[in-house]
C-alpha cells in the first residue's frame, strides 16, 4: 500500500496526545534555573516573630528523630549527583548541603527540621536482611534479601536513580540478581526507575516476580491523565520547580527532597495482591500483603514479614500528614478510609518490632510502632469527623479550616505536623468529599468571573492607588493574608500594575518563609518568582517515558483526545476516523458529533471517513517526538486512507494547550 500523502500537522497533532500522561510526571521535567537576581525579601519582623513563637511551641531541639534517622547508617556517598548519558542532571542532593544548622530567618524553622532529616541519607540497614536506599530520589527503595537473590520494593522514579541506588548498595553488599520487584502503589516515585534495577540486574523475564496492587496498571498508566496538563502546571507550583535551592527558595517538599526526572519504566505485574490480601514466599521468604486501596493512593499495597517482624506501610504513613487533598490537583482522597487503614494496619503490625515505609525512615520497637500507627489514625479520623462537626453546624469549608488545630496530643508529634499536607487544605478536602464546591450560600452560586469581580471590586475600593496604599499597610502590620486578597483583585484587573505586581510578590514571599508545609512554601514563592518574571516555560520530557507509554492503553489516549475537542467549533461536524494499530490488530473508530468525542473497538471493515493507520511502536515514537515529520510523511509505519481531508478537519478541531498558562495574573 502507497501511504497517502499526510497533513504537516499529523505529527504534532499525535504527538499531543501524549501529555496528559507526561504530565503525569510533571514535576519530573527539567528545572529551569531562575534568573540569578537579589531580588528576594528578607524575613519581616512579623515573619521573624511568627517563626520563632514556633521554636516556643515544638522541642525542635529534640534529637530522637535526628537519631532514628542515622541508625543503621552504612554508608552516604561522599557525593550524590546522577546525570543522564548525555549529561543532563536528573538528581542532586549535593544542592541541598547548605541545609545546616539554625534555621534561616525565611524559614519556618519546623520546616528546616524536617528538611535537615530529609538530608540524611545513603544505605541503611533497617533489620538484619532488609535495607533502605535513602535520599537517592524523592522516595525510598528497600531491599529484602532472599534466598538466590534481592526483593526491590519501590525502584524509585527514575531509571538513572534507580540504577545509581542499587550500584552504590553493591558497593556494600553482595551483588546478587533482582529476583522480585514490588511496587507497593500507583504514584510514579514508586515504579519508574523499574528498568534501572532491572536491566543487567535481574533474572530473565520469565522468572522475575513482579507484585503490586490490584488494579495497579490501570492507575499507573492513567492517572492525571485526562486532566494531566493542568495538573502538570499546578505541579511546578506546589514542588518549586523553577526555585532556586537556598534558603529563600525551595528547601524540602516536606515528604523528601523533589522528584527526580530521567527515563521512566514499568514492567507488567505478573501478580497482584486482591482485596482479601495474599500470603506468598517470595525468593523464600514469607510476605502477608493486605490491600490499602482508596487511602493515600487509588492503588496500594502494605505488607508484613513475619521471619522479620517487619512491617511495611508504603506510604499511607509517613513522617508528616500527608495530602487528603494534593495542590497540584488530584482527586479528593477518603479520609475515614484512610484513618480505617492504617487502624487495621495497626493489628496487622502488633507483632512488629520495626516499620518501614516507602518515604522518610523507620520506627523500631512494638510500641513506638503502635503509638506511631495510632498517631497517624487519629490525625486523618480528627481531621474528617471535625470537619463534618462543624459542617452540619452550617460552618463552610473555608470556616472549618480557620477553627480547626489538632489536640495538643497529635500536632505535638513532630510525625503528625504539616510538612506535605496540612490541616487546612485538608480540611477543605472533606468538606469537598462530602458537600462539592458548593458552600449553600447563594452568593456562591453563580458568582462574576475572577476578572470581572476583580475589576468591580477595585473600582469600589476607590482605584488601583487606594488598595494598594491599604495592602501597603495591611503588609506593614502582617496582615499578609488579607494584603493578598485585596492585592490579587489590583493584579486580575490590571496585570500589568508593577507596583501591585511587586508588592503582591512580597507578600507572598512572606507567607512562603511561614509556611511549615513544603508544598505552600513552594507555591507562594513560585507564585512571586512569576509575578516578577513572569511564566517560565515548561518542558515536556516525553522521550524520557517510552517505555511508559508502550505499557499505557491507546483508548487512554484516545480519552485524553475527548477532553482536546474543542466543543464550541465542533457542534455542528460529523467525522468517523479510524486508529488502526496495525502490529497489535487494535482498531477503534473515534466519532465527533454534537461536539463531542467516542471511540470503541471497531472492525477492520467498519467504515469511517478516514483511517490512520500506524505500527504501536511508531505510534510511541510520533507521541514522544523521536520520529520527525520528515519520517512522519514518508514511513510506511503510517499512512491515511480514504478522504485525508476529513482527518485534517478533525486535527483542526483539537486545542493545543502548551501548559504555560497564567495562575497568579488573569
Amino acid at each position: 500500500m502507497v501511504p497517502s500523502k499526510r497533513s504537516p500537522t499529523l505529527a504534532n497533532n499525535l504527538r499531543l496526545l501524549a501529555l496528559p500522561l507526561i504530565l503525569l510526571i510533571s514535576a519530573c521535567t527539567p528545572r529551569q534555573e531562575p534568573p540569578q537576581t537579589d531580588y528576594f525579601s528578607a524575613a519581616s519582623q512579623h515573619t521573624l516573630q511568627r517563626n520563632h513563637s514556633l521554636t516556643q511551641q515544638l522541642a525542635l531541639e529534640d534529637q530522637r528523630d535526628f537519631e532514628q534517622a542515622r541508625r543503621g547508617l552504612i554508608a552516604t556517598p561522599p557525593s550524590l549527583i546522577v546525570e543522564s548519558s548525555d549529561g543532563r542532571r536528573i538528581w542532586s542532593q549535593d544542592d541541598y548541603r547548605f541545609i545546616r544548622g539554625e534555621s534561616p530567618d525565611t524559614v519556618n524553622p519546623s520546616l528546616w527540621r524536617q528538611a535537615a532529616l530529609n538530608n540524611i541519607h545513603g544505605l541503611f540497614e533497617v533489620a538484619p536482611g532488609i535495607y533502605q536506599l535513602r535520599g537517592f530520589d524523592l522516595a525510598n527503595m528497600t531491599l529484602i534479601q532472599g534466598e538466590t537473590g534481592w526483593i526491590v520494593v519501590d525502584p524509585l522514579t527514575s531509571t538513572e536513580t534507580a540504577r545509581a541506588a542499587l550500584d552504590f548498595a553493591f558497593k556494600h553488599l553482595p551483588r546478587k540478581p533482582v529476583t522480585a520487584l514490588i511496587y507497593t502503589h500507583s504514584h510514579i516515585d514508586h515504579f519508574g526507575g523499574t528498568l534501572g534495577v532491572t536491566s543487567g540486574m535481574s533474572l530473565d523475564d520469565n522468572s522475575l516476580r513482579v507484585i503490586a496492587p490490584q488494579g495497579f496498571m490501570a492507575e499507573a498508566t492513567s492517572e492525571n491523565i485526562l486532566a494531566g496538563i493542568a495538573m502538570g502546571r499546578r505541579a511546578s507550583y506546589m514542588y518549586g520547580r523553577h526555585l532556586e535551592r537556598s534558603p529563600t527558595g525551595h528547601i524540602d517538599t516536606g515528604l523528601g527532597k523533589e522528584p527526580a526526572l530521567g527515563q521512566f519504566g514499568l514492567k507488567q505485574p505478573t501478580e497482584t495482591v486482591p482485596r482479601e490480601g495474599l500470603q506468598t514466599r517470595i525468593d523464600g521468604v514469607q510476605f502477608e500483603f493486605f490491600d490499602v486501596s482508596g487511602s493515600e493512593a487509588p492503588a496500594e499495597l502494605v505488607f508484613y514479614l513475619p521471619q522479620h517482624k517487619a512491617f511495611c506501610g508504603a506510604e499511607v504513613v509517613s513522617r508528616n500528614l500527608h495530602n487528603v487533598y494534593t495542590l497540584r490537583g488530584a482527586k479528593v482522597r477518603d479520609a475515614l478510609a484512610w484513618s480505617r487503614h492504617i487502624d487495621r494496619m495497626k493489628q496487622h503490625a502488633g507483632e512488629a518490632e520495626v516499620l518501614f515505609a516507602s518515604h522518610h525512615w523507620p520506627v523500631w520497637d512494638n510500641a513506638a510502632i503502635q503509638s506511631f500507627l495510632a498517631g497517624q489514625r487519629d490525625t486523618y479520623k480528627y481531621i474528617h469527623d471535625q470537619t463534618l462537626r462543624l459542617a452540619n453546624q452550617g460552618a463552610t469549608a473555608a470556616e472549618i479550616a480557620e477553627q480547626i488545630r489538632l489536640p495538643d496530643a497529635l500536632q505535638s508529634r513532630f510525625a503528625n505536623r504539616g510538612y506535605y499536607g496540612t490541616v487546612s487544605h485538608n480540611v477543605k478536602a472533606v468538606y469537598q468529599h462530602y458537600f462539592g464546591w458548593y458552600d449553600g450560600n447563594p452568593a456562591n452560586l453563580n458568582p462574576l468571573p475572577p476578572a470581572e469581580s476583580a475589576s468591580r471590586y477595585v473600582a469600589l475600593m476607590g482605584g488601583a492607588e487606594t488598595v494598594i496604599q491599604r495592602a501597603s499597610e495591611a503588609f506593614e502590620a502582617g496582615e499578609y493574608r488579607w494584603a493578598a486578597e485585596i492585592l490579587n483583585h489590583v493584579v486580575f484587573d490590571q496585570p500589568d500594575h508593577e507596583q501591585a505586581r511587586d508588592l503582591l510578590a512580597g507578600v507572598y514571599e512572606q507567607l512562603g518563609f511561614q509556611a511549615e508545609s513544603g508544598p505552600w512554601r513552594d507555591t507562594y514563592l513560585s507564585a512571586a518568582q512569576e509575578l516578577r518574571h513572569g511564566v517560565m516555560a515548561a518542558v515536556s520530557p516525553l522521550q524520557g517515558a517510552t517505555e511508559l507509554l508502550r505499557q499505557t492503553p491507546v483508548p487512554r489516549f484516545l480519552d485524553s483526545l475527548a477532553t482536546r475537542l474543542n466543543g464550541p467549533k465542533a457542534a455542528d461536524r460529523h467525522l468517523t476516523i479510524k486508529l488502526v494499530i496495525a502490529d497489535r490488530k487494535e482498531r477503534y473508530l473515534i466519532e465527533v458529533a454534537n461536539g463531542v468525542l467516542h471511540h470503541r473497538v471497531t472492525s477492520e471493515s467498519a467504515p469511517a471517513d478516514a483511517t490512520l493507520r500506524v505500527s504501536h511502536d511508531f505510534f510511541i515514537r510520533i507521541l514522544t517526538g523521536s520520529v520527525g515529520l520528515g519520517e512522519a510523511l514518508t514511513s510506511d509505519e503510517a499512512s491515511v486512507e480514504g478522504r485525508i481531508l476529513r482527518l485534517v478537519e478533525f486535527l483542526g478541531l483539537l486545542d493545543k494547550p502548551d501548559g504555560n498558562f497564567a495562575i497568579v495574573t488573569p
